[in-house]
Formats: structure tokens, sequence, C-alpha cells
């Protein structure tokens, strides 16, 4: 497939997509979920060690494109859009047994700053900013918005941006504990380089087991947790990456870890 409103870079152990609509604050179109489905299709097939999302231009992505809504004719079924687009992407990224990097570089609003959210380490440009727009429209967020707001940082604030639609800055949703952190922009592409060359470096499996569990955690009981990290720690401590990491401290050396 050639990309045009995405940019797609795949090596053995880091996968890169950019959501490439910077005229349009890298709105979703259909388009775009289609080349952004096929780049998932692609890095799921070989397998990487990390993933980054971020967007070219001063915009992360600005929700669904309205003006080619706009063009279509007679009513537009809103949940099929949900059905057919945002959930199985907000599914896939949720799902990958690998840490999801998001790097939001400008605004995120709507579907946008949802998607960034479903990620596992967000950072932000300082310039950048957060917005829940779908009070404006008489509709409600999307993109698993009702889903990580009053997770990540409470009922009441999650109500409140929400219902009032308020711009919240990167520095803020980083104090609030919406994103991991707000960076200076100026230092902003080499974080983001940095946190891709750790996690392709790092114990992939012990990291997919680490993400799980706690996505999961929140619909668990004690004593389910405690039985699934029972599990989970029976299966890492036979895995390669644990032997080379004690190994590797035994004998004060930096780990060369396989992601096995």
């Amino acid at each position: 497939m050639n990309y045009e409103c995405i940019k797609f870079e795949l090596t053995p152990t880091i996968a890169r997509i950019r959501l490439n609509r910077p005229d349009k604050l890298n709105s979703f179109s259909v388009q775009m979920h289609t080349e952004l489905a096929h780049a998932l299709d692609r890095v799921e097939e070989q397998g990487v060690r990390v993933l980054l999302l971020t967007g070219e231009g001063r915009g992360f992505c600005a929700g669904q494109d309205l003006s080619e809504r706009q063009m279509s004719e007679g009513a537009v079924d809103l949940g099929s859009t949900v059905e057919t687009y945002y959930a199985p992407l907000v599914r896939r990224i949720r799902a990958m047994p690998w840490p999801v990097v998001v790097g939001v570089n400008g605004v995120a609003a709507g579907a946008g700053a949802n998607l960034a959210l479903a990620g596992d380490i967000v950072v932000a440009k300082e310039s950048a900013s957060f917005i829940q727009p779908f009070c404006r429209l008489g509709l409600l967020p999307d993109t698993g918005g009702t889903y990580f707001l009053p997770r990540l940082v409470g009922e009441a604030r999650a109500k409140g941006l929400a219902l009032l639609g308020d711009k919240l800055t990167a520095t803020q949703a980083a104090q609030w504990g919406l994103i991991w952190e707000a960076v200076p922009d100026e230092e902003f592409a080499a974080r983001l380089d940095g946190l891709c060359n750790h996690f392709a470096a790092a114990p992939t499996r012990g990291l997919a087991a680490s993400k799980y569990a706690i996505q999961v955690s929140l619909n668990h009981t004690l004593d389910q947790q405690l039985d699934l990290e029972r599990d989970y720690m029976r299966e890492l401590g036979a895995s390669a990456d644990y032997a080379e990491g004690v190994n590797a401290f035994m004998n004060k050396r930096q780990p060369q870890f396989k992601g096995e």
C-alpha cells in the first residue's frame, strides 16, 4: 500500500507511525483509518519491541474530519463509524504485546485526544493541548474517552473535561496524571527517540505482562490480581530474559535482553 495519510517506518525492533494530514491537523478520514489499519497489520505480522505513534505538523490529531461527513448524503450513523473504525483501533493498541509510546506534538482533540490516551507512555510537547469537544456537538467522548478519562484523572475531572470541553494544557495534563510527561518542545524529538531505543532493548515479555496486568486490575478483586501475578511470574521466571537479567546483575554488567 502507498501511504498518503500516514508515514510508516518499520525496523526489526521499532515501528514508527506518523499521522500525516498536517493541513487538517491530522484529523481522521476513511483513508487515514484504512492506511493506519494496514500499517498495524504489518506491525503485528512482523512483531516489534515498541510502537511509536505521533503526528506531523502542528497537531497530533484533531479527531474526526467533519468536512468528510458533510460530503455524505443523509444522516450519518455515528455508531457504525465508531464500531467500524475507532473501537477496533483502540482495542488493537491496547492489546499490543509491546509498549506503545504516543508523542503528542500539538493539539489532540476529540477522538485524537482519546487515541493518545490509549497508549502506554504518553509524552507531549509543553505547547500541546488536550480537548474533549464532543459536548459542543451534542455527543459524548468516544474512542475510549469515557473509559480512559475517569480511570486516569478521576470522575470529577473526567466530567469537567467532558461536559465543559475546555482546553487542557500538556503541563496540566501531566500534573493531573492524564499523561506521563510534558517536555519542552525542543526536547520532544530526542525524548521520543530515547524512549524507543530504551524499549527496543528492554525485556519485552515482562513489559507486556505488566501493561496487561495493570489494564485489567481495576476490574479484578485483589485475589484475582494476586493469582494473575502468580501466573505471570511463573511464566516469566522461565524466560530467557529473566535468566539474562539475573546473570547480568550477578556479574555487574548491562543485560542484553532479546525480548524472549
